[in-house]
C-alpha cells in the first residue's frame, strides 16, 4: 500500500507542477494584459483534486494520521482555483488581479503542505 501512496503523491506533485508551470509560462503575458489560463492549469489542478482525495482515502485506510484541518484548508483553496480557472478557461484574456490571485493560491497551498506540520 506505501508504493501506492508513493504513486500518487509523485501524480500530486505532477499536478502541482503542471497549475504552478502554466500560471508562469504566462507571468510575460500578465504584465503584458494578455494572459489566459491555459489547459495545463485547469488539468493540474483537477489532477491535484483527484489525487489529493485519494491520498486521504489511501492514508486513513492505512490508519496514518491525516490533519483534517490541514486538508481543509488545501481543499478549500484548491476548488477556489479550480473554480476560477474553470470559469475563465475559455476566455483570450484574463484581469490581471484574478490571474495572479491564483498564482497566489497555488503557492499558499505549496507552502501549506510542506510548512504545516
Amino acid at each position: 500500500m506505501d508504493v501506492l501512496i508513493h504513486l500518487f503523491v509523485g501524480l500530486h506533485i505532477i499536478g502541482i507542477a503542471s497549475l504552478l508551470g502554466g500560471f508562469l509560462t504566462q507571468m510575460k503575458a500578465m504584465g503584458a494584459g494578455t494572459a489566459r489560463f491555459v489547459p495545463a492549469m485547469l488539468h493540474g489542478a483537477l489532477t491535484m483534486l483527484v489525487t489529493g482525495v485519494v491520498l486521504v482515502g489511501l492514508n486513513q485506510a492505512q490508519d496514518y494520521s491525516v490533519d483534517n484541518i490541514k486538508i481543509g484548508v488545501k481543499l478549500a483553496l484548491l476548488i477556489v482555483i479550480l473554480g476560477l480557472v474553470y470559469v475563465k478557461r475559455d476566455e483570450e484574456r484574463v484581469d490581471k488581479g484574478l490571474f495572479g490571485l491564483v498564482g497566489l493560491l497555488t503557492v499558499t497551498n505549496v507552502f501549506i503542505a510542506v510548512l504545516w506540520t
